[in-house]
């Protein structure tokens, strides 16, 4: 198999996005296996490095992905002009310049110029000020690629996934139907089997209420739409169960059980997933005819150009992306012909 093509988007310029991904690839390991493209700008980026005086790295320029060179981290030169960088300081410039690289990088994976996305952390705020629409990568890529994304969080200790993903808490519970829970049951389903090779993975439903709403008496959901999600589920063989409840499952011990987890919003699964895996955690967006990851962690302003951020979780995005895209071409080879 040819060395895998690895689009990267710098995400806001005034975090520590450039610092990881710099990092990551000061490891001439790294191209043993990907060719990295970093989609950014040249003066950019050379400003970041002589900022956290990295000496010893350089970029491959190009201006076409004709010209990358596979043993070498290659720079797609996006943009020519002199950008003010305040590290740690939200601003509309970063969110402009960080978007351009997120549609440029974008447009690669469509023209299947690349073969994965990896996204450095992003200010949402600082690119709504010029795109009011914008609410996150995972919805940015959903409408792009016209899939219905599901959100998933890994780690050595486990994948959780969520039915709602960035919506205000007060909707929750309104956004919920069986139908919905239901698909996302599939979908985590499908991802398990085509993205992580586990023929008859086991999932775990967590409850929306406290104590998976106590037989009725602390919320009808569970009851509602919840176990009848689980139910039709269970009738299409799918190894799921529950609802549990959120406040006791999460131990080694639960995790070890079960192949991936889905829980009803955002904060209820990860909470628990960046308490134990924040530093080599990363966030995976599933159900979408591309493979898109990213390190779990944001922008970390209050470190961003004092050199000391932690690579961890944007090395293993990388390594789970390239991993991914094994996977689903092993599983487009087996079930091309069943016979």
């Amino acid at each position: 198999m040819a060395k895998i093509k690895v689009g990267i988007s710098i995400g806001d310029l005034n975090g520590i996005g450039m610092e990881v991904i710099i990092k990551t690839f000061l490891n001439s390991r790294m191209m043993d296996f990907c060719t990295p493209i970093i989609f950014g700008g040249v003066k950019t980026t050379s400003f970041h490095r002589k900022s956290l005086e990295i000496k010893d790295f350089s970029f491959n320029i190009i201006n076409k992905i004709k010209d990358i060179n596979s043993k070498r981290a290659n720079l797609l030169n996006c943009w020519n002009e002199d950008i003010e960088i305040k590290f740690g300081k939200p601003t509309e410039i970063a969110g402009k310049y960080a978007f351009k690289s997120l549609t440029e990088v974008t447009d690669s994976l469509k023209n299947e110029e690349i073969d994965v996305l990896v996204t450095a952390p992003i200010n949402k705020a600082n690119i709504q000020k010029n795109q009011p629409e914008f609410i996150g990568h995972t919805e940015f890529l959903g409408e792009q690629f016209e899939g219905d994304q599901l959100m998933i969080m890994l780690s050595d200790f486990m994948r959780v996934a969520f039915v709602t993903g960035h919506i205000p808490l007060s909707e929750v519970a309104a956004s919920l139907s069986e139908n919905k829970i239901f698909l996302k049951i599939k979908q985590l389903s499908q991802s398990l089997i085509q993205d992580f090779g586990i023929s008859k993975p086991k999932i775990a439903v967590i409850g929306l209420n406290p104590h998976a709403g106590e037989d009725g008496m602390l919320g009808k959901e569970e009851k509602e739409i919840i176990s009848p999600a689980i139910q039709k589920a269970k009738k299409q063989n799918i190894l799921v169960f529950g609802p549990y409840s959120a406040d006791s499952f999460f131990t080694k011990e639960n995790l070890k059980n079960f192949d991936g987890v889905l829980a009803m919003y955002h904060d209820q699964g990860l909470t628990p997933f960046k308490t134990l895996s924040f530093s080599e955690g990363i966030n995976y967006t599933a159900g979408l005819s591309v493979i898109r990851t990213s390190p779990v962690h944001g922008t970390a302003y209050d470190i961003a150009g004092k050199n000391c951020a932690d690579e961890k979780s944007f090395r293993n995005a990388v390594y789970i992306a390239c991993d991914i895209y094994k996977k689903r071409q092993e599983y487009k080879a087996l079930t091309k012909n069943p016979l």
